[in-house]
């Protein structure tokens, strides 16, 4: 029998900060972009270690397996689900809705917690069909995360493997932090060696996570995607296309909303933000000043929405809006287009952020 009381001292803390803090644990998207295949590693590491969902499910397996090979297989096979419909949807651009997607993910803590509160299966087989079943559903989730970065056309499917690569190194990573801190956890704290106290976090995490998501998020976002009216062109003067766009990332939010010809765009606080559901607005760095003037009443109407902007060098197009995953590109200043494009996004279940 492995160290099963050093996962359960981790398990245990980790469930109960989410229970503690829900409202920052729900938020972990990817954010930013790279302009780099290995910063999709980097993206892909950085999503897991902060991805509490994904790594108490890890945690919760590793508890219930009682030994290294064991474990070792059911992470195989949840590595194996995640990859396969990571790699799956993203390449199709399947878009998935995202809201019911964490929804399953936090309902897989139940599963894994309520199992381990029953008693370690007699069959092994169920239980490992489960896990791959639900590394199905987590590779959509990563898949949704991905997406919210934009991904060009060409170099897609290397820049797909890297973020997996990336994810399954942030596994490893969580998996020996695990265990490490979990000797000096069960030593300071000894009735965290009980792992029925683990199990019970685990319920108790995955059923408020899926409680607060279907809450928060309200009825429209529940229900299944259908093609959204921004998916067509809003006016004759606009295309209305698939993201390619990237922004960098590492920043926090914008300090202001517009930013005039001249001045320094902050991209990696818009590759923030993007992962928030804003929309970013650019426009051609030689816009004559009336038409600059339309566009920062625009960014700057607080009727808007969630909406930044600023100058793009080298764009050719007078004005772009751009969400996670869709790009009006208008040849002229057609405001009233890129207004019902933005509406359009807030009114699609993706745009709204986690709370």
């Amino acid at each position: 029998m492995f160290a099963v009381r050093r996962v359960a001292a981790v398990g245990a803390v980790l469930a109960v900060t989410v229970l503690a803090l829900p409202g920052t644990a729900w938020a972990h998207g990817v954010g930013g972009s790279s302009e780099t295949v290995g910063g999709f590693v980097w993206l892909g590491t950085k999503h897991m270690l902060v991805g509490w969902d994904h790594l108490l499910f890890v945690g919760g397996i590793l508890l219930l397996a009682g030994e290294v090979r064991r474990a070792a297989r059911l992470i195989s096979l949840f590595a194996l689900g995640h990859s396969v419909t990571l790699f799956t949807a993203t390449v199709a651009d399947w878009h998935v809705n995202p809201v019911l997607v964490d929804i399953v993910v936090a309902l897989s803590l139940v599963f894994v917690g309520v199992v381990g509160l029953r008693g370690r299966p007699n069959n092994w087989s169920w239980f490992a069909a489960a896990v791959l079943a639900f590394g199905l559903v987590h590779g959509l989730g990563l898949s949704t995360r991905l997406q919210d970065v934009g991904l060009p056309s060409d170099g897609l499917i290397p820049r797909v493997l890297a973020f997996n690569l990336g994810v399954e190194i942030g596994q490893l990573i969580a998996v020996a932090f695990m265990f490490m801190i979990g000797d000096v956890l069960r030593h300071y704290l000894p009735r965290l060696k009980d792992v029925r106290l683990s199990h019970g976090a685990l319920v108790a995490a995955g059923a408020i996570a899926a409680t607060v998501l279907a809450v928060t998020a309200g009825p429209d976002a529940l229900r299944p995607l259908q093609a959204s009216a921004a998916d067509t062109a809003t006016s004759t003067s606009c295309e209305v296309r698939n993201r390619t766009e990237t922004f960098p990332a590492g920043g926090g939010h914008p300090v202001k909303d517009f930013f005039e010809p001249g001045e320094p765009v902050p991209a990696t606080s818009f590759g923030h933000v993007i992962g928030d559901g804003y929309v970013i607005v650019t426009y051609r760095p030689d816009l004559p000043a009336e038409q600059v003037a339309q566009v920062r009443a625009f960014v700057t109407d607080p009727t808007a929405g969630r909406v930044v902007g600023g100058v793009a060098p080298g764009q050719t197009e007078a004005v772009k809006a751009v969400n996670a995953y869709r790009t009006a590109a208008c040849d002229t200043v057609d405001i009233d287009a890129v207004r019902q494009f933005t509406r359009n996004w807030f009114a699609d279940p993706r745009s709204k952020p986690i709370e």
